[in-house]
């Protein structure tokens, strides 16, 4: 290496990815499971363990993990949120080299099955997000969803679209129109209820998708994130990224029949992937909420 080459630590972060823990809370026969993939992250006063190996300042990745489990105990599992604001909160405040601490957390839900309380199905309403950051400045909070499939048979077309010499698409004037929504937003002030305002955000995404005659999946986009600000005012970003999940029709004329849109085949790869952003004219700086 040259002499004359200088050389920095740039921004840097370390800690323990997807800690599993399911907590079952057992109020008699009326058993309740929380389901979590816990991430934590810290970063701060970090320079010497990267220049000299010196671990003086490194909370470790297995003490992290413990803390999950422990404050699982100790604290109980309700939202996600709360969770996840409690484990950025502890880490931010209790370890003098640590300056900023974001906290991930998938959580995998199961309904019950029958009366018995204490039987489950997992279910395939997609999977509840939330990532946080703390530090001495502010909380951020960022909830969403993912792996949550929804599908119009109809009400869906694409033409009038950009053409050149290698363009064989023809246009359609109706299609199935499939994605697989993936969702963030982010919260200009903390709700009163955090499973309340994420059951609204989700229920109001579905509730455009549904109603949106879609002339493209950016328009459905531009809608479902629209929906989601008019219906919760605590919401004032919203980011989506919506795979289009193609269906093409089969050719079944070699067999003499017709296909008058029943049978399809349900494409995975490629696919055109749609992402865009909706947000409040006078949404607060975001700072690191989506770092």
């Amino acid at each position: 290496m040259s002499s004359s080459l200088s050389v920095v630590l740039g921004a840097n972060r370390y800690g323990k990815a997807e800690t599993r823990v399911v907590r079952i809370t057992r109020h008699g026969d009326a058993h309740r499971v929380k389901d979590l993939n816990v991430s934590t992250a810290l970063s701060g006063d970090m320079t010497e363990v990267h220049l000299s190996g010196d671990n003086s300042a490194v909370l470790p990745t297995d003490t992290q993990k413990n803390t999950v489990y422990a404050f699982a105990k100790r604290h109980g599992v309700e939202a996600i949120e709360d969770f996840a604001l409690l484990l950025a909160r502890h880490f931010a405040g209790a370890h003098r080299a640590v300056r900023h601490a974001r906290v991930a957390i998938e959580e995998h839900d199961w309904e019950r099955i029958g009366s018995g309380g204490y039987s489950f199905v997992r279910s395939g309403r997609g999977t509840r997000t939330c990532v946080v950051h703390v530090d001495e400045s502010g909380e951020w909070v960022v909830s969403g969803l993912r792996n949550l499939v929804v599908m119009n048979t109809t009400g869906s077309e694409f033409r009038g679209f950009a053409r050149d010499e290698y363009t064989t698409l023809a246009e359609t004037g109706d299609r199935v129109l499939a994605t697989e929504v993936a969702a963030s937003w982010r919260h200009a002030e903390p709700p009163a209820d955090w499973d309340k305002s994420h059951e609204t955000a989700c229920q109001a995404l579905l509730t455009a998708f549904a109603g949106t005659y879609s002339r493209s999946l950016q328009q459905t986009l531009y809608a479902m994130g629209t929906r989601v600000l008019v219906d919760c005012p605590e919401i004032c970003e919203v980011r989506l990224s919506l795979p289009n999940k193609h269906h093409f029709a089969v050719d079944l004329s070699p067999f003499g029949l017709d296909n008058e849109g029943e049978i399809f085949l349900a494409a995975e790869r490629p696919y055109g992937l749609i992402e865009g952003t909706v947000l409040r004219e006078d949404a607060p700086d975001p700072g690191p909420a989506w770092e």
